[in-house]
């Protein structure tokens, strides 16, 4: 490669912008450390505005039911009937398709099916799945793993249905041949092919607009922050080292970042390949570890979760409370309807783009029905939660400190192991929503060099903020952002729904013909 090659120069730009902002944030901590407040105050009149209008609730059974959740589960609900509950039906084929079974790298695309796979996947799971599944059990009792999981099970058929016309409507740009897709290609090619540009126009802004905000906000700020405090938790809080020291964190996470996102998706996809396997691994081997030590109470364990489902005596709201906070969790955590994951999907070596749409089903059922189960159990195994809510046990935890407490009662030093596992999850979040906010802030402002590095640097540069500073209300605005995706995403997706269908049809058929064959 020409050494003046643009390319080149990005890691160091990016390490240079990092520095400086450290040193920013650092002084605006030694002046005083009214910077969080003053922004906070600035923010939280625009954020709780935003946030009350997207997370609108209402009450339901005796607790507080949000809309936008509903809004999810029903759009799950109402494609896994259309499509005839496609993801038991294609759960098999799913899983020949990320082995490669039908991936040809002479095809258009970046990535591989499991590549793109890890990357969505790490796009979702991450601290929801070990703080979010606490507060959720915590709140809604060992029932709400019931609807936890079978919320992460409506959610497979959406991921199909995003994913899918993600693949069919995105733009490969020659000669280099990369690739651009996801909600903002869809709604606007595809709705103007049904005779709505302006709607699909409309959508697609929208959607890219908020797609920037999540992405900043809680797809790398939040996560540097909560990662950052989980890592002087376990180092000594108050006396830590790092106590105090946010903006050096920051540094290093935004270096560890900006090292893997200037080679754009495909250097994304192939750490995600080798770290999400490692991350999931080590989490559930711990959680293993836990429900052996405790294997006597399972029988009990999973007693508890089906009678706090059906009878959840002593938590606010009975069983509808139950249920609204497992629904709750299982739409937070895997996002499904959001639309993120189809820009990840869209990068696929792929011609058939149902194929991808099988894999990307397999996504809710990993971050949900595995991962988020297994926080729940391991709580749940502990005697941290029952049928009714906390015990005594529990000491008052909630959160991170709540799991951390369940999988220290087995195991003295694992909450170490969790305070890596929540590293490593904030991490890959963050690589994979630098990869969806950047092709958001492109169909905006225009494919080019020079776009796609200024996004790079914005993104490192809110690594070293979000570690170094307290801003709640810009979090809670970019949460906001991430479930108003949401809104567009799903209006598209109803009226999108027969293209899948045929896209489907037409798929099932080669593959019964023989047209659409193995590769290996």
């Amino acid at each position: 490669m020409n050494p003046d090659h643009p390319h080149r120069h990005r890691g160091r730009l990016g390490v240079a912008t990092t520095l400086l902002l450290a040193h920013a944030a650092a002084s605006a901590q030694t002046a005083g450390g009214s910077l969080d407040a003053r922004i906070s105050a600035a923010v939280q009149p625009y954020s709780d505005a935003v946030a009350g209008a997207i997370f609108y609730s209402v009450p339901v059974g005796g607790t507080s039911f949000p809309l936008i959740v509903g809004w999810l589960i029903l759009a799950a609900l109402i494609f896994t009937f259309y499509f005839r509950f496609i993801q038991l039906r294609g759960f098999a084929h799913a899983i020949q398709v990320v082995r490669g079974r039908y991936s040809d790298p002479s095809m258009a695309g970046e990535v591989t099916p499991f590549q793109a796979l890890t990357t969505a996947v790490s796009g979702t799971v991450g601290l929801g799945n070990i703080a979010g599944v606490a507060v959720a059990v915590g709140i809604g009792g060992a029932g709400a793993t019931f609807w936890m999981i079978l919320a992460g099970l409506l959610g497979m058929a959406s991921k199909f249905t995003e994913v899918t016309l993600g693949v069919k409507y995105r733009d490969v740009h020659q000669p280099a041949g990369t690739v651009s897709g996801g909600p903002m290609r869809y709604l606007s090619k595809g709705l103007a092919e049904q005779g709505f540009p302006r709607l699909g126009q409309v959508l697609a802004v929208f959607f890219a607009i908020c797609c920037v905000g999540g992405a900043i906000g809680g797809g790398n700020m939040f996560q540097a922050n909560q990662s950052f405090q989980q890592v002087v938790g376990v180092t000594g809080g108050a006396d830590s080292f790092l106590a105090g020291k946010g903006w050096l964190f920051g540094v290093i996470m935004a270096v560890l970042v900006g090292l893997v996102i200037i080679g754009g998706i495909k250097s994304i996809a192939r750490v995600t390949e080798k770290v999400v396997p490692f991350m999931a691994g080590l989490y559930l081997i711990s959680g293993l570890v836990v429900l052996f030590i405790h294997v006597d109470r399972l029988p009990w364990a999973f007693g508890q979760i089906f009678l706090g489902a059906f009878s959840s005596e002593g938590v606010v709201g009975g069983v509808v409370g139950s249920l609204i906070q497992g629904f709750k969790r299982a739409a937070f955590s895997n996002e499904a309807g959001v639309g993120s994951a189809a820009i990840a999907h869209s990068a696929v070596q792929t011609d058939q783009p149902v194929s991808q749409g099988f894999a990307a089903l397999l996504e809710p059922f990993i971050d949900t029905v595995v991962i988020c189960t297994m926080t729940a159990l391991v709580i749940i195994i502990t005697g941290h939660v029952d049928a009714g809510g906390l015990t005594a046990q529990a000491g008052g935890a909630s959160g991170v400190g709540l799991t951390s407490a369940a999988f220290g009662s087995a195991v003295s030093w694992f909450p170490y192991v969790l305070a890596l596992a929540v590293v490593l999850f904030a991490f890959s979040t963050m690589i994979t929503w630098s990869y969806y906010g950047m092709k958001a802030w492109t169909y905006l402002l225009g494919e080019s060099f020079v776009s796609e590095l200024a996004f790079k640097l914005l993104f490192l540069a809110f690594v070293v903020v979000g570690a170094s500073m307290g801003l709640g209300p810009v979090i809670d605005f970019s949460d906001s952002m991430i479930f108003a995706m949401a809104l567009a995403n799903i209006v598209g997706l109803y009226f999108l729904m027969p293209v899948v269908k045929r896209e489907l049809n037409h798929y099932w058929q080669g593959i019964q013909s023989g047209r659409i064959t193995t590769t290996c």
